[in-house]
């Protein structure tokens, strides 16, 4: 009699468990794929996922590194990942091809470029490289972009002295001064310099006339169109978990270490430094809704510098259907 209770008790128990890891792991299977490695710049992601909203949302989500944004944009692209996560211009650049992806949602609503100096070096304005020696990373947007800002800025661009620096070699060649600035991240080069003890001084392109749309959710029209809910619902879960993360960074790093443990936590706390300066653009109302001005500027910008066809209207490219009605406000 007691090893029948036992039995009965244990197969309760048993069952009892088995329910509860089901409707843990319950909902619709979703995988998004990041621009590039876990960091601040795409923590939000994982503080959603730690405050259990994806579930709560009845989403069971995958989160997975990307290599780059324009790799990410692609497999949207090839439905090999059902959300992105990725640079407003690879995305746009890439539905002009043909692509049917499309941006759902800018969270970094400005690009966080930067013409980066160190601080002894003087230079605080676009102005001040005429006669230096500026190192870029030939391919990369903020190359591209720099003829905008030399236009923006009434700089010839003969007076610089334009040097192609290997993505290894990049940060070494600033500190050993060997170039007087480099075009890069503030969220990813310029906290490597800090973190050598150095002083920076970032001057970011939206402050100097190119304020493109930065990092974004991106998915395909046929799966939005599919599902329309489950991507507003991803949405909001998303933007909720970007609000919490902009407000506790240091529970935002603890979630990104505790879903990528090889990450270092002063690193994302760093990059939150600047994360947190991007995620509204001036005149911004909420997180997720970019001002109409900063689309229009986006798309004069990328048509004259990044070969966007012109015939194309810039609503072609995003959506606003899928954000929530009480988004988080900005700042």
């Amino acid at each position: 009699m007691m090893n029948r209770r036992m039995l009965i008790g244990a197969v309760a128990a048993i069952a009892l468990s088995a329910s509860g890891a089901l409707a843990q792991g319950a909902g619709k299977p979703m995988k998004i794929t990041l621009n590039f490695l876990a960091a601040a710049p795409n923590a939000g992601f994982m503080m959603a996922k730690q405050m259990g909203l994806y579930q709560k949302a009845g989403i069971d989500l995958t989160i997975e590194e990307g290599k780059g944004s324009g790799t990410t944009a692609q497999m949207v692209a090839t439905g090999q990942t059902d959300i992105g996560f990725a640079d407003a211009p690879a995305a746009m650049q890439l539905r002009t091809k043909g692509a049917p992806v499309k941006i759902i949602a800018p969270v970094l609503q400005t690009n966080g470029f930067a013409i980066i100096a160190l601080e002894e070096s003087g230079i605080a304005s676009p102005k001040d490289l005429v006669g230096k020696k500026v190192a870029v990373q030939p391919g990369t947007a903020q190359t591209t972009l720099l003829d905008a800002i030399l236009a923006s800025n009434q700089i010839d661009k003969s007076k610089l002295d334009i040097i192609n620096i290997d993505p290894g070699a990049f940060v070494g060649a600033l500190l050993e001064k060997k170039v007087d600035a480099i075009l890069g991240g503030a969220d990813f080069h310029s906290v490597q310099i800090r973190e050598r003890g150095f002083k920076v001084r970032d001057i970011f392109y939206r402050d100097v006339g190119v304020p493109t749309v930065g990092l974004s959710i991106i998915a395909r029209d046929d799966k939005i169109k599919a599902d329309a809910e489950l991507y507003k619902k991803f949405v909001d879960a998303s933007l909720q978990g970007w609000d919490a993360a902009r407000k506790n960074p240091d529970a935002a790093a603890d979630a990104v270490v505790a879903q990528f443990p090889s990450v270092k936590k002063a690193q994302v706390l760093a990059q939150f430094d600047v994360v947190n300066k991007l995620l509204c653009a001036p005149g911004a109302t909420a997180l997720g809704k970019v001002p109409d001005a900063n689309w229009t500027k986006s798309f004069e910008l990328l048509t004259q510098y990044l070969g966007l066809p012109k015939d194309k209207l810039i609503t072609d490219y995003y959506t606003t259907e899928l954000l929530p009605a009480s988004a988080p406000s900005c700042p």
